[in-house]
């Protein structure tokens, strides 16, 4: 392995897409084909960062960072841009959105300290953010003098849809479009609830899915409100449950038996066994 690990990694990318002598699978990939991957990929580095292991996180890190060379190289040979291309941005940005760091917008000017606080830099970054996002609209002519860009229009919507609706609830909250304290947030969920009992009721499953999302949007707010990562916490839920539900088939197979074999009120006593190890 070279010194240079990132020109190692450069060169082995661009040596899986040759033309000639090149990896068939991935001379085949589209940006839109490795999209599921970057997705995958990223979860797994959630998980590594969840479970505290550091080993799996390098390893996953690494799979990310193949993932974003591997959608560079596909630009570099259209001709779009280069990984290089991608850094210098990266790096600009950075300068740009952190002028309590770096004064100048340089690296050079980096050392002056700052009597900011976290609330303050917060809000400089959005101000900064919203700033690019207006002088790129202008430069690409998206904004006319008689139109205005809506103001929940930087808000993705191909992230996942708790994150979205996170994201979309933040934005609305910066011109008062929120409630000043999490009391009514539940109130809202028992609302939706309701309804969701509903429409369950009436059998309607269009219904039951739009009172679902309802349900699911408000409890998106009531992480927002906590300051929680909604996606974060089921995730860590999802890793208790498969867990507990591991001890459960351990305990089972102790006992020469399958799941398949114990009833619910069975199977819910292994439940609570694993919960009381601390599972």
């Amino acid at each position: 392995m070279s010194e240079n690990n990132l020109a190692t990694l450069l060169t082995l990318v661009a040596n899986l897409r040759a033309p000639e002598g090149g990896c068939p699978w991935d001379k085949k990939q589209t940006h839109q084909t490795l999209t599921p991957y970057l997705i995958e990929e990223a979860y797994e580095v959630l998980e590594a960062i969840q479970s505290e292991d550091d080993n799996n996180l390098k390893e996953e890190l690494g799979d990310v960072l193949f993932q974003l060379v591997l959608h560079s190289q596909l630009a570099a040979e259209k001709g779009d841009f280069t990984f290089n291309d991608v850094i210098a941005t990266l790096v600009e940005k950075m300068l740009r959105r952190h002028p309590h760091v770096f004064p100048d917008g340089t690296l050079e000017s980096f050392g002056t300290p700052s009597n900011l606080t976290t609330a303050e830099i917060e809000q400089q970054w959005q101000f900064i953010k919203q700033k690019e996002k207006a002088q790129q609209a202008k430069r690409e002519g998206k904004v006319k003098n008689s139109v205005r860009a809506g103001w929940l229009d930087d808000v993705s919507a191909s992230m996942p849809p708790m994150q979205v609706a996170v994201k979309l609830q933040k934005k609305a909250a910066e011109v008062g479009f929120d409630w000043p304290d999490i009391a009514p947030v539940f109130a809202k969920i028992r609302e939706e609830l309701d309804e969701l009992e509903q429409a369950i009721g009436e059998n309607n499953s269009q219904h039951i899915q739009e009172e679902l999302g309802d349900l699911l949007f408000a409890m998106a707010n009531v992480a927002r409100h906590l300051k929680v990562n909604p996606e974060q916490a089921v995730s860590q839920t999802n890793q208790k449950f498969r867990r507990r539900f591991t001890r459960i088939e351990a305990i089972l197979n102790a006992q020469h038996k399958k799941l398949q074999d114990c009833d619910l009120t069975e199977l819910d006593q292994y439940w609570e066994q694993a919960k009381a190890e601390g599972l």
